[in-house]
């Protein structure tokens, strides 16, 4: 694991070491790392859906919809 110094003003400090405290973090460095992951997931979260949107307008997921699904899941099988 890369390690990283990070320079922080006294009120972040302050907030960091409360948020340890407050959440049973076993160090600030566990509280970072949580905090760090959680963006990463919103990012890629938010690459998703700009992805999905873009791709252009969905279909109706229906009864009907699933039943073709299986339908071609059947087909595939006995090929």
């Amino acid at each position: 694991m890369a390690t990283m110094n990070v320079s922080l003003p006294d009120e972040l400090k302050k907030f960091v070491e409360a948020q340890v405290e407050e959440h049973d973090y076993v160090s600030s460095s566990e509280f970072l790392r949580d905090m760090l992951r959680r963006e990463q997931d919103r990012t890629q979260l938010r690459a998703l859906l700009i992805q999905g949107m873009e791709s252009g307008a969905g279909s109706e997921m229906n009864d009907s919809y699933f039943e073709r699904m299986r339908e071609r899941i059947r087909n595939s099988d006995a090929a």
